[in-house]
């Protein structure tokens, strides 16, 4: 699924003393945490049955499961950072580096494609839009912005813009044929806003929930605010200061992110599937969070027996698994098998037969997306253990 395959890792420093950081274990292991949790919310046994936290919310508000994707995004923001300085000191040129990047999105929209269309590919209905798309426009629109200029102010910026552009679209301006924003239709309404709009005109009869997405176009301007935010860390994260001054500025960011956020929930509600800027805010503050507990762990403390391997496992070829995991979700719908007299998806049989009656059916949903997970994991720890690691 990939351009190249790497045996041997880069050096990780982990050792508490001041200096740019290439590489930091922290890093994978957060990644690793964030699309382990990305596959159990996406795999339940049964979305009828499953906790609440482990659904995206109906609409505004949000659940640990709307926390997971602009987690990864704001990673790779880090990673974008991370990387280019890497290969920018081993001599690679900026040319080389922007045409890496372009090949690397393609390629990367054209997997989404695959998971969207798979196994049937039906062309005149298949999804465009989509979680490998949206982070394959970002990522190419955020390297070439970081790759242009470097410095925090620029990304800072540039967020700033889209965040507080995307609110003044969404909230004052006139959207063609239905009004505008809370004087002629809802705020927010989930069929008559800008995105939803937008979408219908270009994708009709392609959109995930028929009627608007929640991978829609306009809501990568936003997108691009959370990725950016991510860069942002990554150059924090880079600075020549001591380990525990970068964990207490990722702290102190996560806490402002997550006041921001919820002040900013007053005028723009935080909703997920319009990406809105208070949820932006509010996810990086969250996300800062759980990059703040594992770097103080993994790079201070130092505590990295054990407990950090499944997560290295999961964030060395993340890619790879979600790939992974949303091919064999849709082998486990579309194969169909008989039970009793009527025909049902294999992916329902092997729940209602196996997890169904486990103490109770939100529990056995639980207990089914865990041990899809545990499934997916088998492959990239076969990788891991081989000293294989496949990017894009």
């Amino acid at each position: 699924m990939a351009t190249s395959v790497t045996k041997n890792r880069e050096t990780t420093t982990t050792a508490p003393v001041t200096g740019p950081m290439r590489r930091l274990v922290s890093l994978d292991v957060a990644r690793g945490i964030t699309i382990a949790f990305m596959i159990l919310v996406n795999n339940g046994g049964s979305g009828k049955y499953s906790y609440r936290q482990l659904e995206h919310s109906p609409w505004n508000g949000w659940t640990l499961t709307d926390l997971v994707f602009p987690s990864f995004l704001f990673i790779a923001g880090i990673s974008i950072v991370l990387s280019t300085e890497s290969r920018l000191a081993r001599g690679e040129s900026k040319a080389t580096l922007r045409l890496h990047v372009l090949k690397r999105a393609v390629i990367l929209f054209l997997f989404g494609l695959v998971v969207n269309g798979f196994p049937y590919f039906h062309l005149s209905t298949l999804r465009i839009y989509g979680v490998l798309q949206r982070i394959a426009i970002c990522f190419l629109l955020a390297s070439l912005i970081y790759m242009w200029n470097s410095r925090a102010w620029v990304s800072a910026t540039i967020a700033a813009v889209a965040l507080l552009s995307y609110w003044v679209l969404m909230r004052w301006v006139p959207i063609p044929g239905i009004g505008v924003p809370t004087h002629d239709v809802a705020l927010l309404d989930p069929n008559l806003n800008w995105v939803a709009y937008v979408d219908r005109k270009i994708f009709p009869g392609r959109l995930y929930e028929v009627v608007r997405d929640p991978e829609g176009l306009i809501s990568d301007i936003p997108s691009m605010g959370t990725i950016l935010l991510g860069i942002l860390a990554g150059i924090w994260l880079r600075r020549p200061k001591s380990l525990s001054t970068k964990a207490a500025g990722l702290l102190a960011a996560s806490v402002t992110g997550l006041a921001l956020g919820s002040v900013w929930n007053v005028w723009f509600p935080i909703n997920k599937k319009l990406w809105t800027s208070s949820y932006v805010l509010f996810a990086a503050g969250c996300t800062l969070l759980l990059l703040a507990i594992c770097f103080y762990a993994v790079e201070i403390r130092q505590w990295t027996r054990g407990w950090t391997f499944p997560w290295l496992v999961f964030g060395s070829n993340a890619i790879t698994a979600y790939v992974f995991s949303e091919l064999l979700a849709g082998a486990l719908s579309n194969i169909h098998v008989h039970d009793g007299s009527k025909i049902t998806e294999l992916q329902q049989w092997i729940y209602y037969h196996w997890f169904f009656p486990l103490i109770n059916p939100s529990f056995g949903s639980l207990m089914y997306a865990i041990t899809f997970v545990l499934v997916c994991f088998l492959p990239v720890v076969l990788l891991y253990r081989k000293k294989i690691f496949i990017k894009i």
